[in-house]
């Protein structure tokens, strides 16, 4: 589970790692973090992410777990499109919308991890509210850069 919780690290982070000049072109509200923030955030919510999954997996097996890891490969995938439309594809308004299902999915897999184990579950909930900071954080960047983002 760590290593799928990476891997979606990995897709994600080939679409951003050329992002800081781009990034720092942004125009971006004061309460922006600097980019440098972003690395040890996600990498610490990526080995929450794979820790929860594997909890969940070994409460309930494939069979019992079914629902719940569904949800959270969906919102993987969710996750590492996000880098591409916002950084490579330079498409504001669609990773806004990415986010915002990204969001719901999340949310829907901390209820299926926490009816598994509540720690799984639990594990989740710094990934919810980061994701949430960073969805309000998409919508302020995009609408402060109509000419850089679509």
């Amino acid at each position: 589970w760590l290593a799928l919780a990476f891997a979606t690290a990995a897709i994600g982070s080939a679409a951003s790692i050329q992002a800081e000049p781009f990034y720092q072109e942004l125009v971006r509200p004061g309460w922006s973090p600097p980019g440098w923030i972003f690395g040890p955030v996600w990498t610490l919510l990526y080995l929450s992410m794979g820790i929860a999954a594997w909890f969940a997996w070994r409460a309930g097996g494939w069979r019992g777990a079914r629902i719940a890891l569904a949800l959270f490969l969906a919102q993987l995938v969710l996750n590492a499109l996000w880098s591409w439309l916002f950084f490579a594809w330079r498409q504001g308004a669609l990773a806004f919308v990415d986010i915002l299902v990204l969001w719901v999915l999340i949310a829907a897999t901390v209820v299926a991890f926490w009816r598994q184990r509540p720690l799984a579950g639990a594990l989740l909930l710094p990934y919810l509210a980061w994701v949430s900071f960073a969805a309000v954080l998409n919508y302020t960047v995009w609408q402060l850069n109509p000419g850089l983002l679509a």
